[in-house]
């Protein structure tokens, strides 16, 4: 079997690649040099391990040899895992975006040997198909025209860079906002949502929590309000339908990456770390505003299903499920070698009824189970879902089945299991744990189960211990089988810094607070833009990378820029700390044009805009952590939903010292006669201290 230097890679999307008669190079000195010394353009392909269509075009063209013989006679070819080089494809993705008017993965750009891009798409067929050119044919028409036409398309290249780096300067332009920025982010929202299946716009549906964790904050600032409740309502009903529909694996536990009908019924079925940990957040956001156990329930799936399938046993959270799996003798064509999107996760009502039995009816009438399949035919182009079902509350249960249900999702797990699962992506990425260890310690905090705090606490050690170069001071951005070389981003640091936080507030282990503030001296340093305010994605310091841009944009996942706002101004009111507080409203003032012009794209630099407008209330517990009464005190404030808090504790120790270095008032913060105390605080303010539960919640 063939094999080229990626071989020795540790990515597994490269791995994946590595017998390929291509003749790959990973991003790197070496085949840039390779490209100058022989004059060739390069071709970078950009994926991740997880994506369907990168497998659709390995398999079609880098596995064919003919087409191999082309690209490694007239190319340098350059692979690249976007999870690993978030950088590199950001440069190369305005490219395509700016060129095409599109963009996705896998992403197909030719660059000259000074990596200045000058032709791009995406997924190219292996013949012409869908009014999309044959690939063969678009690399024999780019090396043509490179031999032909070298200077003039260098020049271009060149020129193309030049207006991407223009564009670039010109993104973000600094300025002042106010609340009615907040009001008209709202009506961006409530103008496309669908009020029958929630979410927002048609198909296909993404979740994007950021703009969840927006309206739960707009709703809290405004709450008698009819644009209030309807905030809270939009909310509800789009985190009722995901739960319900296909999107949500009701077997295993957590959610697939997006519904590719609007009704959340038939999802693209990988499952993405960053979306398991921010859709937690936002049902957990839920209990606590509704105190419905359904949205507890949901929270609890989600965590249970990382902490069994996607932790690590050093205690790191890997990065994905995919979408692909093999299909599973009995349900399918003969061919059981054969890979098919979703096979792990359907069911036809024949495996259905042997399988439970007499509760087959009961189950599935509740999940919509049909003897021909549930798979509308418009969402199933390929026919890989014809006569299965996608699992989909289509009746909520009545009194008297939830146990008979609960037997039979417990059944079918067992059968599952013995299926062959999905290619597990286990790199373990700074960005994406830091946002796990967020969901994992508001788990413990507002579930009140210690048992979720475990898996935070030891992710963070895990980051520490591996992903933390304690002598410079800097974090990398993944491991797997050892660290790569790969510095961390700047969303490494803003992520990690909140999950620290987070953690900090739930443990109170002050370990945990003094490593974020460290990071956060180390993330101002490397990518903080003195002249115009907010984060750089990238240091500078790397050649290679032509454009130094910010990310001003929330989407699937936050912008590094948002949550450092928000990680800086909860820091601030931590740390009663001045610089850090100016520092949070120079980065929500560097994308006022942006928040300006379509407020909602920002949804989650909205969420920090909304914590500096509030004078924050400090809630400090007087006490004994581990002390009964004081985790009684702290399960009442677990319970309540304060987005414009920071909760404290004063425990006459270490830790109260360090918070009294900067606020003078918590050093005066004691027990009441001997009882645990809590003292709420605006601006070090205070109200006089209660100390019995229900006074607090008085005050709550």
């Amino acid at each position: 079997m063939p094999r080229n230097r990626l071989e020795h890679e540790k990515s597994p999307y490269l791995l994946q690649h590595a017998h390929n008669p291509v003749d790959w190079l990973p991003w790197g000195n070496e085949a840039f040099e390779k490209a100058r010394r022989e004059n060739k353009p390069i071709f970078l392909s950009i994926g991740y391990s997880t994506c369907h269509w990168c497998h659709v075009m390995a398999h079609e063209s880098f596995e064919d040899d003919a087409t191999a013989e082309i690209m490694n006679r007239e190319f340098v070819n350059i692979k690249v895992d976007r999870e690993e080089r978030p950088d590199v494809d950001r440069v190369y993705m305005t490219f395509v975006q700016a060129t095409t008017g599109g963009g996705g993965w896998p992403m197909s750009v030719w660059l000259t040997p000074q990596l200045e891009p000058f032709v791009a798409g995406t997924y190219f067929p292996p013949e012409e198909r869908f009014g999309q050119p044959a690939f063969r044919r678009v690399l024999q028409r780019i090396a043509e025209a490179w031999k032909n036409d070298r200077e003039k398309i260098s020049k271009q290249g060149a020129n193309i860079v030049e207006a991407l780096r223009e564009a670039a300067r010109e993104e973000t332009a600094a300025g002042e906002i106010d609340a009615s920025t907040l009001e008209g982010a709202y009506q961006q929202f409530a103008r496309t949502f669908d009020a029958h299946e929630g979410g927002f716009g048609g198909a296909p549906k993404f979740p994007r929590p950021v703009s969840l964790n927006f309206l739960t904050r707009f709703h809290a600032r405004n709450p008698d309000t009819d644009s209030g409740q309807h905030a809270l309502e939009m909310v509800l009903l789009t985190l009722r339908k995901m739960a319900a529909g296909g999107m949500h694996d009701h077997i295993g536990g957590g959610f697939h990456r997006y519904s590719v009908d609007g009704h959340w019924h038939v999802p693209h079925f990988e499952k993405m770390l960053y979306d398991q940990a921010q859709l937690a957040s936002a049902y957990l956001d839920a209990f606590q505003i509704t105190g419905d156990a359904d949205f507890a329930a949901t929270a609890r799936d989600i965590l249970d299903y990382v902490r069994r399938d996607m932790t690590s046993p050093e205690g790191g959270f890997y990065s994905a499920e995919d979408a692909d799996s093999p299909i599973v003798a009995g349900i399918g064509d003969p061919g059981h070698g054969k890979m098919a999107e979703g096979a792990f996760y359907v069911w036809t009502k024949q495996e259905i009824d042997d399988a439970l039995g007499e509760r087959a009816p009961i189950f599935s009438f509740h999940y919509g189970v049909e003897e021909n399949g549930n798979v509308p035919t418009g969402a199933d182009p390929h026919g890989e879902l014809r006569g299965k079902n996608i699992l989909i509350e289509r009746h909520p249960p009545v009194d008297g089945v939830q146990e008979s249900l609960a037997e039979s999702h417990q059944k079918l797990f067992s059968i599952r299991r013995k299926r062959p699962r999905p290619h597990l992506d286990d790199k373990i990425i700074a960005a994406w744990n830091g946002l796990m260890i967020s969901a994992f310690a508001l788990g413990a905090q507002i579930l009140d189960d210690a048992s979720y705090l475990e898996p935070a606490t030891q992710a963070a050690e895990f980051v520490r211990a591996k992903l933390y170069d304690e002598s410079r001071r800097i974090l990398f951005r993944s491991y797997r089988e050892g660290r790569s070389e790969v510095e961390g981003f700047a969303d490494d640091y803003a992520f990690v810094i909140q999950g620290l936080i987070d953690l900090y507030r739930v443990s109170f282990e002050m370990r945990w607070l003094k490593f974020a503030l460290e990071l956060q001296n180390k993330m101002d340093a490397l990518f903080w833009d003195d002249k115009g305010g907010g984060y750089f994605s990238v240091t500078g310091h790397d050649s290679s990378i032509l454009l130094r841009m910010k990310e001003e944009n929330d989407s699937a996942e936050p912008a590094a820029s948002s949550v450092a706002a928000l990680n800086l101004a909860r820091l601030a009111a931590i740390r009663n700390d001045p610089e850090l507080l100016a520092r949070a409203k120079k980065t929500v003032n560097a994308f006022a044009r942006q928040l300006a012009h379509f407020p909602s794209a920002l949804p989650q630099m909205l969420v920090a805009f909304d914590f500096l407008k509030t004078a924050p209330r400090q809630i400090v517990v007087a006490g004994d952590r581990g002390e009964e009464r004081v985790q009684e005190l702290f399960g009442e404030i677990g319970k309540h939903f304060l987005p414009h808090a920071i909760v404290l504790l004063a425990d006459g120790a270490e830790g109260q010292s360090f918070l009294a270095e900067k606020n003078e008032a918590i050093r005066a913060m004691t027990p009441i006669d001997g009882k645990p105390a809590v003292y709420i605080c605006e601006n070090f303010t205070c109200k006089a201290p209660v100390t019995d539960v229900s006074a607090l919640r008085e005050l709550l």
